[in-house]
């Protein structure tokens, strides 16, 4: 392989190797050696229930045995349908124990998402929370998995709590009749029953798939990204290396990333687990939860977004709460503004670390230094183990020199094996070993890398990826639309919303409140457009195709002339 540069080398913090002697291994190694140094720390808290390390190796183990007891074989792919809780988490270990594939979902997905996923990677299983059966229910025939395990929040509660969470749910309503018949729908303690436990031999860390990860495109559909054993395991050393100092006393991490995204999992859980520190998960993300969490269990590393750090500054009692013992966040998915850089600091003490990463690189390639120079603007180094260049746009080729934009491209272990059954696709963005990551960038003198802009047209809200051209394609079911469009444009609080433009069909006058709904009722709720502009025609290319730049470059311009400062989210409903 031809050399290149590395001038990032020389700004890595002490004690940072440049190659880091990776340890390879099936991923849940991890869990063992973390259960066999602290068997009695506490692995989940979560409300009134403390998992220990030693405990979460026997409740994987269950997991595993009977999912084999069920009929899962190794390379099955088995569907993950939780938000952040015990459960999601036992699962996890428990799949890639078994030797199966974790394909993890996410709960705001509709129909036409759930179909596709479920379908693409053939999932068997489905792991699945009550609060979500009735959206599973009806497309029960379209789906391939042939056995449902359907838990509950009590599920992961202690006396009294559990019997008050389910008073409550009946009370509110919130209650979901499941058809459990014992053969193909079954309840979550057929998942913890027995005494037998089980782990898969002779798992092939560089060959097996631990994770199909769901990642879009401006075309077609979502894809699963081949994430192996070595990938997931290789980004842990990696991050380790990145961020010394960080496990050298016990830590206790945050768990509000949700690990249906590569990002939570990796930072906030297969992280978390590999320095033996406490995860903290949040079902469902609460501004004022979350601070009164901070000021009780006294978390230390905080993975998130800005979107995350900017709401709880946000909070008019946020002066009440004790912040103080957080001393690392790791920050991705969007810039962190300086002001509000500088706030968050201030009120915790902790270092930003800011970085960048994709699903296609179990995630992350980049981090700025934990206590080295962290230009702002910027998505850091590469981290150790990781080259990364940028290239000419259109024909890839040699890197080009510092300040020169173009597409950035990366090479490491974590790189994906590719595409699910997308050998095409994969050949797009896998090259002689190098990951072409479609974003464009380019890299100072220094070694430090920053993001201009995306070739892909990918939308990045609050740290979910939405992809436009699905957005389109709902549109353009609407009996009114004749044309449709999506973009995303600035917003102080999510990094980016996204906003529609629709040319109507003659004689049609669609209402902004009317697109917004019909979107509602097919997409989930951070994808659903926050603003909407009809007009009369699109640009578009002389083949037809419509500018999606030329929209985006309007809105700078408009807001530029205007003196108009990012706009906030001003849609109803939450994502």
């Amino acid at each position: 392989m031809p050399e290149i540069d590395r001038p990032w080398l020389k700004h890595y913090d002490q004690n940072v190797p440049q190659v880091p002697p990776l340890d390879i291994k099936p991923l849940f190694e991890l869990l063992f050696e973390a259960a066999k140094r602290w068997p009695d720390r506490p692995a989940v808290v979560f409300q009134n229930v403390s998992i220990t390390y030693a405990k979460l190796v026997k409740l994987s183990g269950l997991v595993a045995a009977n999912l084999r007891r069920h009929g899962l074989k190794r390379g099955d792919r088995v569907a993950v349908m939780l938000p952040n809780t015990p459960q999601a988490i036992i699962a996890y270990w428990g799949v890639l124990r078994a030797g199966g594939t974790v394909v993890f979902t996410n709960p705001l997905y509709m129909e036409t998402e759930i179909v596709h996923q479920f379908n693409d990677s053939g999932a068997r299983f489905l792991i699945v929370l009550d609060l979500l059966w009735n959206k599973i229910e009806p497309l029960r025939p379209q789906l391939p998995v042939e056995k449902f395990f359907v838990t509950s929040i009590a599920d992961s509660l202690r006396f009294p709590m559990n019997m008050l969470y389910r008073l409550r749910a009946w009370r509110e309503g919130n209650t979901r009749k499941v058809p459990f018949d014992g053969k193909v729908v079954h309840t979550w303690s057929a998942l913890m029953s027995g005494l037998s436990t089980f782990t898969a031999e002779g798992v092939i860390p560089q060959k097996d798939l631990a994770l199909l990860q769901y990642t879009g495109g401006t075309t077609g559909l979502a894809k699963g990204c081949m994430i192996t054993h070595a990938n997931l395991c290789a980004n842990v050393q990696q991050c380790k290396a990145m961020l010394p100092g960080m496990g050298e006393q016990p830590e206790s991490f945050l768990g509000v990333l949700p690990y249906f995204h590569i990002y939570g999992l990796t930072v906030s859980l297969n992280l978390c687990t590999a320095l033996g520190a406490t995860q903290i998960p949040f079902p469902r993300y609460s501004p004022t939860d979350v601070l009164k969490t901070i000021q009780k269990e006294k978390p230390t590393v905080f993975p998130g977004a800005p979107s995350v750090y900017i709401s709880l500054l946000q909070q008019k009692n946020v002066g009440q709460y004790d912040l103080k013992s957080i001393r690392y966040c790791v920050s991705g998915s969007a810039p962190m503004p300086v002001e509000w850089f500088d706030q968050f600091r201030a009120a915790t003490g902790a270092r930003i670390c800011e970085g960048y990463g994709l699903s296609e690189a179990s995630p992350v390639t980049h981090i700025n230094p934990l206590h080295g120079v962290a230009k702002h603007g910027s998505i850091g180094l590469p981290v150790p183990g990781t080259e990364a260049k940028i290239v000419d746009m259109d024909v890839g080729g040699p890197p080009l020199p510092p300040g020169k934009m173009g597409e950035l491209a990366v090479r490491g272990p974590q790189v994906m094996a590719g595409y699910f059954n997308r050998p095409d696709d994969t050949a797009d963005v896998l090259r002689n070993g190098w990951l072409y990551t479609g974003d464009i960038a380019y890299m100072d003198e220094d070694g430090y890398f920053f993001i201009v802009d995306r070739k892909k047209d990918l939308i990045i809200s609050a740290g979910y990826n939405i992809y436009p051209r699905e957005i389109d394609e709902i549109l353009h079911q609407h009996p009114k639309v004749h044309e449709a469009v999506a973009v995303g444009i600035p917003c102080d609080a999510r990094g980016e919303v996204v906003k529609v433009f629709v040319v109507p069909r003659p004689g049609e006058k669609p209402t902004k409140a009317e697109i917004i709904a019909f979107c509602r009722h097919k997409l989930a709720g951070y994808k659903v457009p926050r603003h909407v502009e009809f007009r009369e025609s699109l640009p578009k290319t002389m083949v037809g195709k419509v500018l999606r730049r030329a929209l985006r470059a309007e809105e700078a311009e408009r807001d530029r002339a205007c003196g108009v400062p990012p706009v906030q989210d001003n849609a109803s409903g939450g994502a």
